[in-house]
């Protein structure tokens, strides 16, 4: 694609069958705030993020990714990558309009090369946000959303190719090759992360924290609350960035992190790094060992939303 038409990411939306066990856990235990309510959907926001929402629950039968949101700077942009998508042959859900969720906005819907449900929207309300202050241990911000792909080298390209994402970094190892790839939108190392796995699925959603000792609090509050850690504290090298990685009530993975690296685009050159390394996993050594628990958590369950769009 000769031009980058989106500009961040913005939320992740799931669906769960517990809607009441899981909204309070994310608005009790992670700290996020409830901004708007209804019959079995919630949409969640983080303190300090302009977005009206960095995640949308919904009651359903099944666990499912229902979209995960990226925002444009026009309206004019949206139309210029919806009409490109639909010329390379890309299936929309729907076209360009208005949209019904909070703060607005105008946007389109359409499924990646593997189903997921992706969205595109600019001109969306800035929410009244704020700064977080030193000492809160809650979420500022998404930072990035990692996906388990059964074919990982076809969801990089369609990522590449048809949204404008470049890739910062790869994971691989020496007996089963590449594994990881970390693309960015923005100067943010990472927005989107791709990991082989056997099925397409949430690999986990990560929240930015204010700051080391933020990210502390809060790991250790959560610890303290019972939550169930399955990896860290610890730094990887991928990035720069810390990670504490949790499973909510219905088994997604989620991770608190911060100091996420930017880059600089004109002049970064993309490392592969074998995670076979103890400090390419974690820099710090404090972490419990990346080992085939940790990977079983992270598969996650088969999404059952492939190419099944979700309602508005």
């Amino acid at each position: 694609m000769p031009d980058r038409l989106i500009t961040h990411l913005r939320h992740v939306d799931l669906a769960v069958p517990d809607f009441a066990r899981q909204r309070d856990f994310f608005t009790g235990a992670w700290g996020l705030d409830t901004e708007h309510t209804d019959t079995g959907i919630a949409f969640l926001a983080a303190a300090g993020s302009p977005e009206q929402y960095v995640v949308r629950l919904r009651q359903a039968e099944d666990k499912r990714i229902d979209l995960i949101a990226f925002g444009a700077a026009t309206p004019a942009d949206v139309d210029t990558l919806a009409a490109r998508l639909a010329t390379a042959g890309v299936t929309l859900v729907h076209e360009p309009r208005t949209l019904l969720t909070p703060g607005g906005g105008y946007g389109f819907r359409f499924f990646d090369n593997e189903g997921r449900t992706i969205e595109v929207s600019a001109d969306v309300a800035i929410r009244a946000h704020r700064k977080v202050e030193a000492g809160e241990s809650v979420p500022v911000r998404l930072s990035h959303v990692v996906i388990n792909s059964a074919d990982p080298e076809g969801t990089r390209a369609f990522y590449e190719r048809h949204l404008g994402f470049r890739l910062s970094d790869t994971l691989m190892h020496p007996r089963m090759g590449e594994m990881m790839w970390f693309l960015r939108i923005n100067a943010w190392h990472h927005s989107v992360a791709i990991a082989r796995g056997p099925h397409p699925s949430l690999h986990h959603a990560s929240f930015e924290l204010r700051g080391l000792d933020e990210y502390m609090r809060g790991t250790g509050r959560l610890l303290r609350a019972g939550v169930e850690k399955i990896w860290g504290p610890g730094r990887h090298l991928a990035g720069n960035n810390t990670f504490s990685y949790f499973l909510d009530p219905h088994g997604n993975t989620l991770e608190y992190t911060t100091e996420l690296d930017e880059v600089d685009e004109d002049t970064w050159h993309p490392h592969l790094y074998d995670f076979s390394r103890p400090e390419v996993s974690d820099q710090w050594g404090t972490a419990n060992a990346m080992n085939e628990f940790v990977a079983r958590k992270s598969f996650n369950d088969p999404d059952k939303g492939l190419f099944v769009a979700p309602p508005v």
